[in-house]
Parts: C-alpha cells; sequence; structure tokens
C-alpha cells in the first residue's frame, strides 16, 4: 500500500483545504469565490479560522509525516535503481525533509498575530515550498529521460517562474495581495500534482516497499 503514498500526499492537503474554505464560506467567516482565479483569499486564511482550521490542521500535520516517509521511500527508490549519484540522493532527502518540518512551523503557528510567531508563520510557509520544490527538482533531474520526465520538469519550471513572478508583482504593484494569492493557489496545485506523477514514475518501475528482520539476532 506504500506505493499509493505519493498519491494520498498529492490529495490529502488538498482536501483539507478545500474543506476548510467551504466550511468558512458556510460559516460567513470568508467570501465564496474562485480563490485561484479571484484570490480573494490566502490558504493561509482557510486556516487561520473556525470551524475551518480544524480540517486545515488534520490535513497538513499528518502531511508533513506522510511527506518525509515518501521523501525516505523516493531516495531509495532512486538508490535501487541507480539513478544519479548518491550525493543528490542526500540533497533530496534533506530538502524535502526540512520542507516537510517547516510546514510543521507554518501550520503551528498560524492564526498567531505575535510578531515572533508571524515571522515563524513567514519563515514556515516559505520555507516549505522551497524545501519541497527543491526536492522535486532533484529527484526529477535524476530519472531517466521520458515523457514523464518532462512532464514533471514542466510543472517545477512553473513553480520557479511562479515564484519570480510573485516576487517581481510585488515589487511593482501597489496592492499585490490578489494576485500574490492566485499564485499561491495555483503553486500549491502544481506542487500537488508532481506528486500524482511521482506515483506514475512509482508504478512504471514496480516499485514496492519490504520490511525486513534479522531473525538470527531476534533469536540470540
Amino acid at each position: 500500500m506504500l506505493r499509493f503514498l505519493p498519491l494520498v500526499v498529492a490529495t490529502l492537503p488538498l482536501a483539507g483545504v478545500t474543506a476548510a474554505y467551504w466550511l468558512n464560506v458556510d460559516a460567513g467567516v470568508l467570501p465564496a469565490c474562485l480563490p485561484f482565479l479571484d484570490g480573494c483569499v490566502s490558504i493561509s486564511a482557510t486556516g487561520r479560522y473556525l470551524p475551518g482550521s480544524m480540517p486545515f490542521r488534520a490535513a497538513l500535520l499528518p502531511q508533513a509525516a506522510l511527506l518525509c516517509v515518501a521523501w525516505w521511500i523516493s531516495v531509495e527508490w532512486l538508490r535501487a535503481h541507480s539513478f544519479a549519484r548518491p550525493r543528490l540522493h542526500r540533497l533530496i532527502l534533506v530538502s524535502g525533509i526540512a520542507g516537510a518540518l517547516a510546514l510543521i512551523v507554518y501550520v503551528t503557528f498560524l492564526g498567531t498575530s505575535h510578531p515572533v510567531y508571524e515571522f515563524m508563520r513567514r519563515f514556515g510557509i516559505y520555507f516549505y515550498f522551497l524545501g519541497t520544490v527543491l526536492a522535486q527538482l532533484l529527484l526529477t533531474i535524476c530519472l531517466q529521460r521520458s515523457v514523464l520526465r518532462r512532464a514533471m520538469l514542466l510543472i517545477v519550471a512553473m513553480l520557479f517562474a511562479l515564484g519570480i513572478a510573485n516576487l517581481c508583482l510585488k515589487l511593482i504593484l501597489a496592492d499585490p495581495d490578489a494576485i500574490e494569492n492566485s499564485i499561491e493557489w495555483v503553486s500549491a496545485f502544481l506542487m500537488q500534482c508532481w506528486f500524482v506523477l511521482l506515483f506514475v514514475a512509482w508504478r512504471r518501475t514496480g516499485l514496492s516497499v519490504r520490511v525486513e528482520t534479522d531473525s538470527t539476532s531476534a533469536h540470540s
């Protein structure tokens, strides 16, 4: 069942954030709109207020743990197929786990107003995106040339392009909040789509996970 882990990683945050948003819309906390296009609310806003904060945290905190497992299995998968060098494998694992830990920081301090806590929240979300996308890029580079690899590279390239565009628009526009929110929603969706393609890559190579114990040590 672990071979389906990338699908869980892809869908869990989407389900949690969507549920959080519509619960808060129903409660009159947030406006009803199309956040991908209108940018009326940020992703953080969906998890900042009750009742939406409950499914938001219930999805994203386990997501951090699942990401750590997914990156570890991915690195072992790369090693098993001799994709790239061990040094690159370590970078993938470090970047991916750093992103997952940053997600925990972000969710923990979401909704707090103290300046120090607000800094921790911003630190968490930025490093979550950076660590995860960097790990996605490095893993994609390790793969053999194929249509699937090109699709994964395209997603990563779009993520980096959106990040640069967001920084530029924040410097140019007097009120960049709406466009920044839209970019955030689109980027988060693309990031999750990459994990769907990772599942396809795992499946094509017949990935299986086996847990073994040393029976000799157990009886000594």
